[in-house]
């Protein structure tokens, strides 16, 4: 490296020095006359995070975590069956990166199947097979080289009812997720996962002093944002969320939408709901599925919401949204 306290006379060596150093030319020159200094001044990480405004609501791990771009999710030609019985049939969309995407329809219609399989939950049942493909950022989660574990841990799941782990404590039930995906940290960072999630989920306020209580002492609403810190522990890429508030009051219900809204800066989420108001609220892009008469599950309109709200171009979507059926 060049020392500052040698005369340098070559002008593209000056521009060289100054921009690789980061220094003015006066602190050049003063460094050179002093000889202070023959390396480039470096902030280490402790000095950073010493620097940084904690009373803004950030943590630790926040500091160290450096953005990353936001998930698309694309399936193609999705086809699932239960036995010999096809509940979709080709069923092809896009869920942008960094936006809400919600799925309506009437019961029955393969909206939650379809759910589950963007990250295969849907194996999990013995008799279920499937076709097409799902592909996350291009790359396709059911490529043989993928194992089901890493396309769960992208793509995480919160169910229709709040299942936290009754008996185990709120630190643990966030951290669960951790072990069992195999992911080894230290109690320091584990501390600042926790903050950092329930701060993300909107419950660290309310448990922050009740962390060693067990996760079943929670009300309904604050157990299922426990568990949509226990999905976000793992920092999945895309959040899948399977009528989230179907089982909750309109107050519980109005956070967990909040939190959905903060989270979309973060992940890419999808939704299944049956409440159209709902949809409406939170989600930008909507997919408006049906099955009748015994024929499989597909989707009849996609598009932006409020489109599909105030304008639909199918008249089973316009039926359907003005509560005609369903």
């Amino acid at each position: 490296m060049t020392n500052p306290t040698q005369p340098i006379k070559d002008l593209k060596k000056v521009q060289a020095f100054l921009k690789k150093t980061g220094l003015t030319p006066g602190q050049a020159a003063g460094l050179a006359a002093t000889g202070a200094a023959t390396r480039t001044p470096r902030t280490t990480r402790t000095e950073r995070i010493r620097n940084v405004d904690w009373s803004a609501g950030m943590t630790r791990s926040a500091v160290t975590a450096p953005p990353r771009p936001l998930a698309s999710l694309e399936a193609r030609d999705v086809t699932a069956w239960f036995g010999d019985h096809k509940v979709l049939d080709r069923v092809s969309l896009t869920m942008p990166a960094g936006q809400v995407t919600s799925l309506i329809g009437p019961s029955g219609c393969g909206k939650s199947t379809f759910l589950r399989t963007l990250n295969r939950m849907h194996e999990q049942v013995r008799s279920a097979r499937f076709a097409g493909s799902v592909l996350l950022d291009g790359r396709d989660i059911y490529d043989p080289g993928t194992k089901v574990t890493q396309a769960r841990t992208h793509i995480g799941m919160v169910f229709q009812r709040p299942n936290p782990f009754p008996a185990m404590s709120i630190y643990d039930n966030v951290v669960s997720g951790l072990k069992l995906e195999g992911i080894r940290v230290s109690r320091s960072e584990k501390d600042d996962l926790v903050e950092k999630n329930l701060l993300r989920a909107g419950l660290w306020k309310e448990v922050r002093n009740r962390l060693a209580e067990p996760g079943g002492s929670l009300s309904g609403g604050q157990q299922q944002r426990l568990c949509i810190a226990r999905a976000l522990a793992v920092d999945p890429r895309v959040l899948l969320m399977d009528e989230p508030c179907s089982a909750l009051d309109p107050t519980s219900t109005r956070v967990i939408e909040e939190t959905m809204t903060e989270l979309q800066k973060e992940v890419t989420i999808v939704i299944v709901t049956h409440n159209m108001q709902q949809a409406q609220r939170v989600s930008q892009q909507c997919a408006f599925f049906l099955a009748s008469q015994g024929t499989p599950g597909g989707i009849v309109e996609y598009g932006d919401t409020e489109a599909m709200f105030g304008a639909p171009q199918d008249e089973r979507t316009r039926d359907y949204v003005d509560g005609r059926f369903g």
